[in-house]
């Protein structure tokens, strides 16, 4: 009788073979997804945008592709991530990725081998702003002069460092480590002679100096001709900042770059990189990523190698090729 009301229904089995199925199915479906990870940049800052932005494009569209979003400190932490497997995809600025290439970053000789560029994103152009009532006109004029490059061990102090040596100049001004909002304050209080801004443009701390006051930006692109910028840094390019982008500055302003830069880590299989910038740089894709931030404006297929000098990813040496680019030596 016990055994007669312990014994399972037939219609009882049936559903708990399609239960274990159904597990089954599911447990393999998990296993099928390949789970990658991007590392982008602070919350609220054009890293993340971007990092977000690519992560869920690429996770609706890709079949089987899951791409988490990683907040990060920015550029030289996502080499590193990138470089040791933490993360798959990145964004790293062209000039970290060629000095990490030669082991030569800031107090850090490792050589970073496994992170290569697949893309261009958008550049950081160099603004060098002075009062229009200065009287300077000229980068040679900031000789004996203070000037506000960012703070201490950002990007901008460093990039403001390789252009001043790159014009001679580096020992003959006084450096001012503050931030981009204090530096535009301190401009118009005449406490400091020039501000650093290395950022996208329109770039709020520079509308916030050129709406308080008459303001000049120099053409730093000139001053860097003639020094050795581009010789001892080739990952700086040349950009316009065009007229109108700030209040008063009616003329365009043809100043460096460094280039925001898509990366991915060598470990990635050629054809996820590819199918990821196939992805990306379709028409949908690119439509989606003009949504997501303003600066993505800049990612074409036209400049999709724009700033960079060190070797791309196989994935990606098949995806431009396919698009008619001549990769150079440096890109192969």
């Amino acid at each position: 009788m016990l055994k007669q009301l312990f014994k399972p229904s037939k219609a009882l089995a049936s559903l708990t073979i399609a239960a274990v199925a159904a597990f089954g199915m599911n447990a393999t479906a998990q296993a099928q997804t390949e789970r990658l990870a991007f590392s982008g940049g602070p919350d609220g800052g054009t890293f993340q945008y971007f990092s977000n932005g690519i992560a869920t494009r690429l996770s609706r569209t890709m079949e089987g592709v899951e791409v988490s979003n990683m907040a990060s400190a920015g550029s030289v932490e996502n080499l590193r991530r990138v470089n040791s497997r933490d993360a798959d995809f990145g964004i790293v600025y062209s000039g970290d990725i060629y000095l990490g290439l030669q082991g030569k970053l800031t107090n850090d000789t490792r050589q970073y081998r496994n992170a290569q560029a697949i893309s261009y994103l958008y550049g950081a152009p160099a603004h060098l702003i002075v009062l229009d009532g200065s009287g300077i006109t000229d980068v040679a004029q900031l000789a004996g002069k203070s000037v506000a490059v960012g703070p201490a061990g950002s990007g901008a102090a460093a990039s403001a460092q390789r252009f001043f040596e790159g014009v001679g100049l580096w020992d003959k001004i006084t450096p001012q480590y503050i931030g981009y909002n204090q530096g535009a304050s301190a401009l118009g209080d005449r406490q400091i002679d020039a501000l650093w801004v290395f950022a996208g443009f329109p770039n709020a701390s520079v509308i916030q100096a050129a709406s308080s006051n008459k303001v000049r930006l120099l053409q730093v692109n000139d001053a860097a001709e003639k020094g050795t910028l581009f010789n001892d840094h080739p990952y700086y390019a040349t950009v316009t900042i065009p007229s109108g982008t700030y209040p008063g500055v009616d003329y365009d302003v043809v100043t460096i770059q460094d280039s925001a830069l898509w990366v991915a880590g060598r470990h990635l299989s050629e054809d996820k990189v590819y199918d990821s910038l196939k992805e990306i740089y379709s028409e949908d894709g690119l439509k989606f990523m003009y949504s997501v931030s303003q600066a993505a404006e800049a990612m074409t297929l036209e400049d999709g190698l724009l700033g960079v000098v060190t070797p791309l990813h196989e994935g990606a040496k098949k995806f431009w090729t396919e698009q008619g680019k001549t990769l150079s030596s440096t890109q192969q």
